[in-house]
């Protein structure tokens, strides 16, 4: 019993229910227009000018629910005041040719029930309530007449009265609790996403967490080797200063160009940050613009070899064939994975020779770094960088993106290869 009666102790039942009479009230506007063919048409019968009276109307409400806008101030509104669960609807539109195109019918549908059950819902619960003021103590001398099965009972006063007015507001909450419920069942199913937007929101989301992956590894990759190489250079150049002031310059030069790169791949991951933050804020005010992305391929290797040289290690560097012939997203790739090489070397490596090849062949490019490992680092380096153990895994991920094939592992008992080929299409 008192489960029961749960419903009518909710504040969101009455706020479900005037959502449902608030909805009622805004289509007030819209009869005044459905009512001008009735007034064009006056010696049809009532009966013909009620009924075209509510095609008209309930055609003017339809027509207000195709609006984009108008799902949108729907699902919003169902969400704080029914407590469903709806997502936003997706921005893309469907293509015209697309069998979800056709669906749009199902806003306008909900629209028009919402009013029906407001219009409904109000004027039942109206009446109710004002019998319930009404009927005690015979006030506005209102008196009220039931027939059941042929019997008649007339309520006049006494006690007869209360009982009436309190089944009555009892009978107001049940409309209440009907009206939302209706919204409630209904709003998923005619609210809710269809196919083509949980498609459409699906491929946002992977569109987002691909943008978002893309991003971590040019900052593992940018910014990992950076810091890991100026952290070298400058303990490099504290033993210089002394000795060889000219070397330390240098040193010093180094880190500025290096920290130079890396603010500008920063800049770059923050605007694209910015900007997809702007996108799914859906700000209409004018949003910055992403700074253009820093374009690195296999052209910059000797200036990030001549780097990574600054930190005292001793790189060779070994090439073949026509490395220009590798361009676009390729060759970027390749200057990533090779500065991810040259990194782990640094980090990890006993300070022995690094060791890079590039061959680039007709149909393939193949990368290579080899370093030693094992030995104690010498003297002014780092004994230990901290590691997050995604550097192998985020190559591994951008090689499987360029269906290319990756090896890294020991190559002898103290030395360390990593080796991938890239398949090359030279239309690219």
């Amino acid at each position: 019993m008192i489960k029961a009666l749960r419903p009518l102790l909710r504040r969101s039942t009455y706020a479900g229910a005037l959502f449902a009479y608030a909805a009622a009230l805004a289509s007030l506007p819209l009869l005044s227009f459905a009512l001008l063919p009735a007034l064009a048409w006056r010696s049809a019968p009532e009966g013909v000018l009620f009924v075209v009276v509510l095609v008209v109307w309930a055609a003017l409400i339809a027509l207000v629910g195709l609006a984009r806008t108008t799902r949108r101030v729907l699902i919003l509104a169902a969400r704080r005041l029914l407590h469903v669960v709806l997502p936003a609807p997706s921005a893309a539109r469907p293509p015209r040719t697309s069998p979800e195109a056709g669906q749009r019918w199902r806003t306008p549908l909900w629209l028009l029930l919402h009013v029906t059950l407001g219009w409904t819902g109000a004027l039942a619960s109206g009446l109710l309530l004002f019998l319930a003021l009404a009927l005690p103590g015979g006030w506005l001398r209102a008196e009220l007449a039931l027939s059941l099965f042929g019997r008649s009972a007339r309520v006049t006063d006494g006690w007869q009265s209360w009982a009436a007015a309190l089944a009555c507001l009892l009978l107001a909450a049940v409309v209440c609790v009907l009206v939302t419920r209706a919204l409630r069942w209904s709003a998923p199913r005619l609210l809710g996403p269809s196919t083509a937007e949980r498609l459409a929101l699906a491929a946002e989301r992977e569109r987002r967490l691909a943008e978002r992956n893309r991003l971590a590894h040019e900052l593992h990759d940018s910014i990992g080797h950076t810091l890991t190489t100026t952290t070298i250079q400058a303990a490099v150049a504290g033993e210089l200063m002394s000795t060889d002031p000219a070397a330390a310059r240098a040193t010093l030069r180094s880190i500025e160009e290096s920290a130079r790169a890396a603010l500008e791949d920063l800049d770059y991951v923050l605007g694209v940050l910015r900007e997809r933050e702007a996108e799914s804020a859906e700000s209409t005010g004018g949003a910055e613009t992403a700074a253009a992305a820093p374009i690195r391929t296999l052209a910059d290797l000797p200036e990030l070899l001549e780097r990574v040289r600054h930190t005292g290690a001793v790189v060779e560097w070994e090439r073949s064939g026509d490395p220009a012939q590798v361009r676009g997203t390729l060759s970027r790739a390749a200057y990533r994975i090779v500065q991810e090489g040259l990194t782990n070397a640094v980090r990890h490596g006993a300070g022995g020779p690094i060791t890079v090849r590039v061959a680039a062949g007709p149909d393939a490019l193949e990368l290579t770094v080899v370093n030693e490992t094992g030995a104690a680092p010498r003297t002014g380096r780092p004994r230990a960088f901290p590691t997050s153990g995604h550097g192998l895994p985020g190559l591994a991920e951008r090689v499987r993106l360029l269906h290319g094939e990756i090896d890294a592992g020991p190559d002898g008992p103290r030395r360390w290869r990593l080796a991938v080929r890239l398949p090359v299409r030279l239309s690219a």
